[in-house]
């Protein structure tokens, strides 16, 4: 949708509808100006992939996506690949139950990054964090 926006800097979603969205995958990929990305009433309670869904969005420094329920998503590839400013990252309400492939999720991610969702979140497989 937003996909390879390179010069987008900021975006509020707040008010989108996203009720019957299956498919987020590659949503915002190569957005890499990307700063400020609201998603507070994102729904999402539909969605089985979220591939590549913010991949290199890379000035993007803080993310909360505590409103997003995951239960239906079976693909998180790289749904965070490249995301090389993230310093905060809210997935409190993330589950991956149902999570088929989480492979480099967080590649490209900051070693600190990587290192807090590891001890914050224990829901995320070894592959979630291969580089």
């Amino acid at each position: 949708m937003f996909f390879e926006c390179k010069s987008l800097q900021e975006l509020n979603l707040s008010n989108f509808n996203t009720d019957n969205v299956t498919d987020m995958g590659c949503m915002f990929c190569y957005c890499s100006s990307l700063k400020e990305l609201n998603l507070s009433n994102f729904n999402t309670n539909n969605a089985t992939n979220m591939n590549a869904m913010f991949c290199e969005c890379s000035s993007l420094k803080e993310l909360n996506l505590s409103t997003f329920n995951t239960n239906n998503v079976t693909n998180m590839s790289s749904m965070f690949d490249g995301c090389s400013s993230l310093k905060e990252l809210n997935l409190s309400n993330f589950s991956t139950n149902n999570v088929i492939d989480m492979k480099m999720m967080f590649w490209g991610c900051s070693r600190k990054l990587k290192s807090e969702i590891k001890k914050k979140y224990k829901i995320f497989d070894k592959e979630a964090f291969k580089n």
